[in-house]
């Protein structure tokens, strides 16, 4: 006897599931999964033609939980029903569709835009945090995405941008400063679009009155922030912070991932304290350099502290409130780049002495030092 095809015994699956209640179609849909993920080892395109066809019939007869635990086993698989795949990325509760759209492998980057294009806001920030974004996907995304979804994928490593999505990034900007800092502190940020970034008039520093000057030099500091100087801890916020600094030090824990987040969020105190505890300098040289209008001070501390330049970035970038222009940032980074790690701590821990003779000398000394670099 001939053994039936694929497609005869696909329309016989389905002849048999239109007649089934509900909860007997669940069972099937789970034995299924089973099925699929029981089969990895063997060819899996073959079973998966046979049963995508049973699966799409069966996950429009049980209840939204069942989709959301066959849209949750599915994830795991390299080859899964596609057409199924479709169905459960594109459906509208974000339950369903969100555990597709972040994790399967099995989802072309077509579809991924799709969705991109006609589903809600859970859905595209599902896909911006994707592992890897590509960069059609990315540009979709940002075109028919929020803000939210921006700086979704400007904080993903992953995401890969192509010129256009960086275009509508960059006028983006002019109306949000968050998006222009997050992505001037992106690592694989180019160059040319930092520029563009310092560029970039911003809206809420442009003049209220049509009769204000708009020659180039007025224009120019126009577009920039009004620098916020952070405020300085004193004595009682440092005493609270040092507990837990030394102790995240003690467990290994305090790295530039942990000094990062003090210099994004503002916590003054507990980065000042961060700097004094990696750089073996006292609390009055790390506020000194912080408060210096120079870069050099800052770079060394940060040199002295093991930080990497990123960390290095987002300390200087924040510490102010006002964005680095593109010289400051090229001058920081060969100053970081060419500095050896045993001067900048001998530099940093040096000051300790100095303090004994006089803060105000210490400091010319310092600068002197690190001009000489």
């Amino acid at each position: 006897m001939t053994a039936p095809s694929p497609a005869d015994v696909a329309v016989e699956l389905e002849e048999a599931v239109a007649a089934f209640p509900p909860e007997r179609c669940a069972r099937i849909l789970v034995g299924i999964v089973h099925l699929l993920a029981a089969s990895r080892d063997r060819p899996q395109e073959m079973i998966v033609n046979v049963v995508d066809g049973v699966l799409l019939r069966l996950t429009k007869r049980v209840a939204p939980s069942a989709l959301v635990q066959l849209s949750t086993a599915l994830v795991a698989l390299n080859a899964a029903p596609r057409d199924t795949l479709r169905h459960l990325a594109s459906h509208d509760d974000p339950e369903v569709a969100c555990p597709v759209l972040l994790k399967s492998h099995a989802l072309p980057a077509a579809d991924l835009e799709a969705v991109a294009t006609s589903c809600g806001e859970r859905h595209r920030l599902a896909i911006s945090a994707r592992d890897i974004v590509e960069a059609a996907v990315a540009e979709t995304l940002i075109r028919h995405g929020g803000r939210a979804v921006c700086l979704a994928l400007i904080k993903n490593p992953g995401t890969r941008f192509s010129d256009a999505a960086y275009g509508v990034l960059i006028a983006t900007s002019a109306a949000d400063g968050e998006i222009a800092k997050a992505l001037a502190l992106r690592p694989d940020t180019p160059d040319t679009v930092v520029r563009k970034l310092l560029a970039v008039p911003s809206a809420q520093n442009t003049p209220a009155h049509p009769n204000t000057s708009s020659t180039p030099s007025a224009q120019g500091s126009a577009s920039l922030p009004a620098p916020i100087v952070p405020k300085r801890p004193c004595s009682t916020d440092y005493a609270n912070a040092r507990p837990e600094i030394v102790a995240l030090s003690r467990i290994g824990k305090l790295n530039d991932s942990t000094v990062n987040r003090f210099a994004i969020r503002g916590e003054t105190a507990n980065l000042f304290t961060a700097l004094s505890v990696l750089s073996a300098a006292p609390i009055e040289i790390i506020e000194h350099v912080m408060a210096d209008d120079n870069c050099e001070g800052v770079v060394m501390a940060c040199r002295a502290s093991r930080l990497n330049w990123q960390t290095t970035l987002t300390i200087l970038s924040n510490r102010s409130g006002a964005r680095l222009s593109f010289a400051e940032r090229e001058r920081a980074q060969h100053i970081f780049d060419t500095l050896l790690l045993s001067t900048s701590q001998w530099t940093v821990r040096w000051g300790e002495i100095a303090t004994a003779v006089g803060a105000e000398d210490q400091g010319n000394r310092c600068a002197k030092m690190g001009a000489n670099l």
